[in-house]
């Protein structure tokens, strides 16, 4: 007899997360429109079976805290701000999704919310009545002095992938570290010895962690580091004369480990050009958004991302003096051969 079918087993047949897959099949938000019709035709397909799971009481959450927040009628406005920093903003395809992740969260909850793309310190609240405003959420990095701003008229404030070391606040991220853990055992695995870590570290405080969990690679396999500086300041603009310069004297890695997938798209196509004998040399990236490009990659659920922030900045507006935290979205290795 046939096994029951498991929600895993779903999420791999679909190629997403357990977490999609539980939130689409129970009815709740955060969840595509058209992600949820896929994950419902799956599970009918492969015939599964809701199962009741015993209640699980969050670390932090009592049921009486849980109950208020689904029964509180929200007012005022929540504050989304972009830095618009190059792809930065809601039209990009790494933003764009987590955008929606938020602004569906947000519907859903009944939460009026404005966006301000590259805001200013001057006019951030000419424009809007501080008064109105229950909580901002910081999405990408946005300077420190808007934040403090913030702060200093009594705003809670949640960050989206980024890290500011002089304003401690509650953020949320995708897990770097593992991912790019996951990257690199796999092509240790497959017998690779010679890495070159590309991307702006300074640019992006998930880059800069992408490139500790690269550096710690290495050490545990006992490889040594032969990084090219540059390279690690590689900008998306100009990168041909950036990559000519770096491997005039010596020759191409076997592996470009790219801080995410649009760089190993660029540096593919200037690697080309650079030599044209090199079907050898391959790519990872970090967050799937250019298929057919890496030989690894994770696949970042950026709308859970946005969904999850939401969640944070309106537990945080009800638990004013709890601890800040920090929370992390696992994301999903994805192999291309």
């Amino acid at each position: 007899m046939r096994a029951k079918i498991t929600m895993q087993e779903i999420a791999d047949s679909v190629g997403l997360s357990k977490y999609a897959v539980s939130r689409a099949l129970a009815g709740k938000s955060g969840v595509s429109a058209q992600s949820r019709e896929l994950i419902l035709q799956k599970a009918a397909e492969l015939g599964y079976r809701k199962e009741i799971s015993p209640p699980v009481t969050p670390r932090r959450r009592d049921e009486q805290t849980q109950a208020e927040e689904e029964r509180r009628q929200w007012t005022g406005t929540l504050l989304v701000l972009f830095p618009d920093v190059r792809s930065q903003n809601p039209e990009s395809a790494y933003w764009g999704p987590l955008f929606e992740g938020i602004s569906a969260a947000l519907n859903q909850k009944g939460i009026h919310f404005v966006t301000l793309v590259k805001p200013d310190i001057h006019s951030l609240f000419s424009l809007l009545n501080p008064e109105a405003i229950i909580g901002v959420l910081a999405v990408g990095s946005i300077a420190s002095p808007i934040l403090h701003e913030c702060r200093r008229l009594g705003k809670p404030v949640v960050m989206v992938d980024h890290w500011d070391k002089g304003f401690p606040c509650d953020s949320i991220f995708s897990d770097n570290l593992a991912g790019i853990t996951e990257i690199m055992s796999t092509m240790l695995g497959k017998g690779y010895r010679e890495y070159q870590f590309v991307g702006k570290i300074a640019d992006a405080y998930s880059f800069y962690e992408r490139w500790l969990g690269f550096n710690a690679a290495l050490m545990d396999a006992g490889l040594p580091q032969h990084q090219i500086p540059a390279l690690l300041q590689y900008e998306y603009e100009g990168c041909d004369e950036s990559l000519r310069e770096a491997f005039a004297t010596r020759p191409l890695p076997q592996v470009f480990v790219c801080a995410n997938d649009y760089y190993a798209s660029l540096l593919a196509k200037a690697v080309k050009e650079l030599d044209p004998s090199s079907e050898g040399v391959v790519f990872t990236g970090f967050d799937n958004s250019h298929a057919g490009v890496t030989v690894a990659t994770v696949n970042v659920e950026e709308e859970i991302l946005g969904v999850r922030a939401v969640d944070q900045l309106l537990w945080r507006i009800l638990h004013p003096t709890a601890s800040y935290e920090r929370k992390l979205i696992r994301g999903r290795l994805v192999i291309n051969e």
